[in-house]
């Protein structure tokens, strides 16, 4: 066998480039269902209007603040600001808005699990409008992620200790979101998302300034440290980093897909108000887990490529 000079060798195949879609999952899912915890925490010492105004005005000036330091040019185009100005409108005012004042007499739980039907409603929404397949592998999929969710959180309804009228209010957060959802994808904006969640911000701010300054009162906000730092981490980690990451899943993964990740916030919802607010989760919930990770692998996981045919 003779040896190969070295100029005749192979290259070295290329390193794969690292996946850093199952980190940027994980980030979302976390930041995310954290949120419903803070929201909890604000609500109770602050009217829910004045919480969400301060949030995503404070919110939207820290973005455009960091682009002025980094040096960030202008990137939106008039079509784009016109965008997401409507997506604050209702991702930010409306859903936020409307969750927040239902969170005041639902739990945390309970408000997670009612979001979390925005995989239904979105998938059918984006079959009509997107021309999103919806295939059977899908629709099992959305029907496991329902099971499994209603099977976690069935006992916390059926107790009674959150009002109608709450969940009311929380039913149209659901439909703001699922709009939303639908909205992005339909209109697509070009411009760079970090500016476009800044202008999705003061515009949800500015959209409640209104209603907040007439039907809430200032003297009814209580100090204190649990209120600053809920705000704190609704400025940063809900306002500015889940909704770039949202943004981004919906680029990259499809409406369907990225929303069928939603299913995963009431578990989350739930283990993170056990450990923050106390609020009790029997062992049976944990079963629930099964069928909703099998339903989101359903729904997200790639169709398969078809055969190669032999030439």
């Amino acid at each position: 066998m003779s040896l190969m000079s070295p100029s005749l060798a192979s290259p070295a195949a290329p390193h794969p480039a690292f996946n850093t879609l199952p980190a940027t999952i994980a980030a979302f899912c976390l930041l995310w269902s954290f949120a419903f915890v803070a929201g909890k925490i604000g609500v109770t010492d602050c009217p829910p209007l004045l919480l969400l105004t301060a949030r995503f005005l404070l919110a939207g000036i820290l973005i455009f603040g960091i682009a002025m330091l980094r040096g960030e040019g202008w990137s939106l185009s008039r079509r784009d600001v016109a965008i997401f100005a409507l997506l604050g409108i209702a991702n930010n005012a409306m859903y936020l808005g409307l969750g927040y004042t239902g969170l005041q007499t639902v739990s945390a739980g309970l408000g997670g699990l009612i979001v979390s039907a925005n995989p239904v409603f979105t998938a059918v929404l984006a079959a009509i409008f997107l021309g999103e397949s919806l295939t059977w592998r899908k629709v099992a999929g959305l029907l496991l992620g329902i099971a499994g969710v209603t099977f976690i959180v069935w006992h916390r309804m059926s107790v009674g200790t959150d009002s109608l009228h709450g969940i009311l209010f929380t039913l149209a957060s659901l439909a703001s979101i699922v709009a939303g959802t639908v909205l992005f994808k339909v209109f697509a904006p070009k411009g760079n998302l970090w500016l476009g969640n800044g202008v999705q911000n003061l515009s949800g701010g500015l959209a409640l300034l209104p209603f907040a300054s007439t039907l809430s009162d200032v003297s009814d906000i209580v100090p204190s440290w649990r209120l600053l730092g809920a705000f704190a981490y609704l400025v940063l980690c809900g306002s500015i980093f889940a909704y770039v990451l949202w943004f981004h899943l919906l680029k990259v993964c499809g409406a369907t897909a990225a929303s069928a990740y939603h299913f995963l916030m009431p578990p989350l919802a739930i283990l993170f108000a056990w450990m923050v607010l106390g609020e009790h989760v029997a062992a049976r919930d944990l079963l629930g887990i099964v069928p909703v990770a099998l339903g989101i692998y359903l729904v997200t996981r790639p169709a398969a490529a078809p055969a190669q045919r032999a030439s």
